[in-house]
Parts: C-alpha cells; structure tokens; sequence
C-alpha cells in the first residue's frame, strides 16, 4: 500500500494572516448597516464637513492589507483561494446568525427583537456585501500579480496602492449601489436612497478607503519583509507555499 503524502504545514505568518483576513471580513459583514459619521475639519466640496459612509469600511479595508501581503508572500492561486473560501465561511457566518435569530427566545439575557436589529443584517446589506465581495478581492488579486509580473517582482508600494485602490473604488460602488438602492428598491425591503445620498456615501466611503490603502504600505513592507527574513532564517521550514 502507497502510503498518502504528509501535507505541508503552513508557518505562523500564513495562518495569522489568513486569520486576520477572515476576522476582518466577518466584522465588516457584521457591522455594515450602521451608517458612521465623522465631522471634518472643512468642508469638502460636496460632501460637506461630515464624512458619511457604512460601518463595514472600517473592517473591510483590513481584508485589502491582508490579502495584499498574502499574494505578495504565497502567490496568485494561493491569494484567490483564500478569498474565495473566505466568501463562503461568511455564507456560513451569516446562515449560523440567521439561525440564532430564528430560534425560540427564552426571554434571558439580550432580548431576541435587539439582538435581531444588531446582528441581522438586511438581505439588501447581505446581496450588496457579497456581491461587492466576491468582484472586488478577486479584482484586487488579479490586478496585484499582474503589476508584478509587469515590474519583475519590483514596486511593492505601485501594485499595493494600485491593486487596493481600483478594487477599493469596485467595491464601494457595488456594495452602497446595491445595498442601499437596488436591492431595497426591487425586493421591497425598505426605502431606496435618493441617488444624491448614494453618491454621498460611495465618495465618502472610498476616500477613507484610500487614506488607509496608502496609510497601510509601509505595513505591508514591514510584514512582507519580516516573513521573508523569518523564511530564509528557516529554509528547511515547511509551508504549503513558498514565500516568493
């Protein structure tokens, strides 16, 4: 009998990572239909002195630092793995919330009707989440190896903020357009915003998104430096991909 191959083991840095990726991910899910609001300092042009955009942009700009450092370290099919398992662990996050909800209430602890308005998120929030999800982190995969391929391994910064940046902008049009115009307005689920409010939040959205794509690049670096010094201090270390 042949014996099975042992699997390869992945390091620390992977599986935090990873981890970090989905924790940030679950968060942003959890918290998108809170509606944050920040006085600025000015008033910017159209926007005004108040900065409006969903709670989930907080969160959600963590998934782009590790995703980033992830497909810089392990690679392009590993980065869309991950992305791509993680989108269906949020399925599942969401189906065990759901259930939660829909179970008998014993009355004890939290009530069922406020537990429900703070970790039910609308089906609108839901479709706009996913959907924003799935064409943003694997557009921000892509565009990331192919700007490294194009600069032979060089410029981390220029595929980090240009892969964050163009997936960031992707991802806020689809999510605020979807969860809070299209889908309310098709599936009945609550008011549509007027398309002056949408465009309020997409702008402000994605500028606090940008601020923390380019605010996060020296993080990268130091991470992404950091596991390759850890890796050729270790070479005889297993990992299920090589640190590139």
């Amino acid at each position: 009998m042949t014996d099975t191959p042992a699997a390869s083991t992945p390091t620390p840095p992977q599986v935090v990572l990873i981890a970090l990726f989905v924790t940030a991910l679950v968060t942003a899910q959890l918290t998108a239909a809170k509606v944050l609001g920040f006085d600025l300092p000015v008033a910017i042009p159209y926007l005004g002195a108040e900065l409006l955009l969903p709670g989930a942009a907080l969160a959600y700009a963590v998934t782009f630092f590790a995703s980033d450092c992830y497909s810089e370290l392990y690679g392009r099919r590993a980065a869309h793995v991950v992305v791509n398992v993680a989108f269906g662990m949020n399925l599942v996050v969401l189906l065990l919330v759901w259930s939660t909800i829909a179970a008998p209430d014993s009355g004890v602890g939290v009530d069922g009707e406020q537990f429900a308005a703070v970790l039910g998120p609308s089906t609108a929030i839901v479709a706009g989440s996913l959907l924003a999800y799935l064409v943003s982190q694997n557009w921000d995969v892509y565009v990331f190896h192919r700007i490294r391929a194009y600069t032979d391994g060089e410029h981390l910064w220029l595929r980090n903020l240009a892969s964050t940046a163009s997936s960031q902008a992707i991802d806020t049009v689809i999510f605020v357009t979807v969860a809070f115009a299209i889908a309310p307005a098709l599936l009945g689920t609550g008011a549509a915003l007027p398309l002056e409010s949408v465009l309020v939040l997409i702008v402000g959205q994605y500028l606090l998104k940008l601020a923390i794509a380019v605010v996060d690049t020296p993080a990268v670096y130091a991470v992404v430096a950091f596991v390759r010094a850890r890796a050729d201090a270790d070479p005889a270390s297993d990992r299920s991909e090589p640190v590139q």
